[in-house]
């Protein structure tokens, strides 16, 4: 159980990492709904995996966790998750000088998922399930109306 802040904690104890959940980074939820960045910035229905890939791709200490944020009304196993990130070192500078702050990391990561090579994947699929089939069918004559 969480305690609360505590200043005396070091910035690289795991309780005084930032948290990051799927819904900050979801283009379809509302500002009110839980998203903090963005449509533009946003990705549709990013996972927690997806988050901890881009990040531990750019070098930062990631932990995962079992948690739901309290505004997630869906109990699926793709919106759980929350990662964990450390954004400072025990003297306070940055980790990575390219992420001073929580909102550009975010936006880092909102940029980032997109470029995976599962969401690659996703969109040259969709794209083909969206073209109309252009096999020639025949229909049957069915009974009709009486």
């Amino acid at each position: 159980m969480s305690t609360g802040w505590n200043s005396s904690k070091k910035h690289s104890e795991r309780e005084r990492w930032i948290s990051i959940y799927p819904i900050y980074l979801n283009s379809k939820r509302s500002l009110a709904g839980g998203r903090k960045l963005a449509k533009d910035k946003c990705v549709e229905n990013p996972t927690y995996q997806e988050i901890r890939d881009v990040l531990l791709a750019a070098g930062m200490n990631v932990g995962v966790e079992n948690k739901l944020h309290p505004k997630e009304r869906s109990k699926e196993l793709l919106f759980c998750g929350r990662i964990r990130v450390q954004l400072k070192n025990d003297d306070g500078t940055p980790v990575r000088s390219e992420f001073p702050t929580r909102d550009s990391l975010l936006e880092y990561v909102g940029t980032s998922i997109p470029k995976l090579k599962t969401r690659q994947g996703k969109q040259s699929s969709n794209e083909q399930a969206s073209q109309p089939s252009t096999s020639t069918s025949k229909k049957g004559k069915g009974k009709g109306r009486r």
